[in-house]
């Protein structure tokens, strides 16, 4: 099989946090199906599962760093909070980044839980978009574009859900 990756992501929509996604991550999986190795395949469909911790590439490495990091500054929050020792929640990782702590420190301080959410999924694509750099038309690029897109997927589920809800409302008034 020809390695297709410069046709496959030219022919990308680009992604925008707060935007709709553009289709849904398996058909991202379908669009990559027969343009990349099926090695490269299974390691992003591995994403949208509990596969990460087994990845080989240094994007997804720094992705779950980034993630145990910011966790952890989320648990000594809220350890300090509930006054319980946080040391056995804690996740073995590299250095605290003290942007992350204040990132954490701002979610947790929010009273919305939405817009706390919205805070910690924004550091998280800002985060991938500093991995992107470098990264035009390789696998690096596709394992960072499929992570953003289920951001993207998950913001869409809650909106959903929301306007679910709300419509629910309407109707019993």
């Amino acid at each position: 099989m020809a390695v297709s990756y410069e046709y496959l992501i030219s022919s990308l929509p680009m992604l925008n946090f707060g935007a709709h996604p553009p289709f849904s991550f398996e058909k991202f999986l379908g669009r990559c199906q027969n343009l990349i190795p099926e090695a490269a395949l299974a390691e992003i469909r591995d994403l949208a599962g509990d596969g990460l911790s087994g990845q080989d590439s240094p994007s997804v490495k720094q992705w779950l760093n980034f993630e145990i990091v910011l966790n952890n500054e989320l648990v000594k929050l809220r350890s300090l909070r509930k006054k319980v020792p946080a040391e056995k929640y804690l996740r073995p990782n590299e250095p605290a980044d003290s942007a992350l702590y204040h990132i954490a420190l701002a979610a947790h301080r929010n009273p919305a839980l939405n817009e706390a959410e919205i805070i910690l999924d924004q550091a998280r694509w800002d985060f991938l978009d500093d991995l992107s750099f470098g990264h035009y038309f390789d696998q690096e690029f596709l394992l960072i574009y499929a992570l953003k897109l289920l951001i993207l997927e998950r913001w869409e589920r809650i909106h959903q859900a929301d306007g679910q809800a709300l419509l629910i409302n309407l109707t019993a008034n």
